[in-house]
């Protein structure tokens, strides 16, 4: 099996030694965003909400530039430096998603890149 590489200008360019995402078979394994603002590569204002917007935009992104969709992804897995935004992280995700959601992990972390206080992978299933 190969693998291909996937990369929009859509999402932030990845900012160390790994793609946006990387499709084998069917499946795509998506790295990990964070809320930049892909023209900028700046963090986004505007609070925990505003960060998780991104996150999801930058997930949208890639997922189209791979051939899919949020709705594709079959795992999600979420970092949050303070799990007490869990709901808010919870409301905003399913604003991104329609049923049936995808299996997910939520989990507390000490810090993330950037300072940022949230970031996603997913895996996508274009079968």
């Amino acid at each position: 099996m190969t693998k291909e590489i996937i990369h929009t200008e859509h999402a932030p360019a990845a900012i160390g030694a790994y793609s946006q995402a990387v499709k084998a078979g069917n499946t795509v394994y998506l790295s990990g965003q964070i809320p930049l603002d892909p023209a900028t590569m700046t963090v986004v204002e505007g609070g925990f909400a505003a960060e998780t917007h991104q996150v999801f935009k930058n997930l949208k992104a890639v997922c189209e530039a791979a051939g899919g969709s949020l709705d594709q992804i079959v795992k999600l897995n979420a970092y949050l430096t303070d799990l007490s935004n869990f709901a808010t992280f919870n409301e905003i995700m399913g604003q991104y998603f329609s049923q049936p959601y995808p299996a997910r992990a939520a989990v507390g972390v000490a810090s993330l890149p950037k300072g940022v206080q949230v970031e996603a992978e997913a895996v996508l299933f274009l079968g």
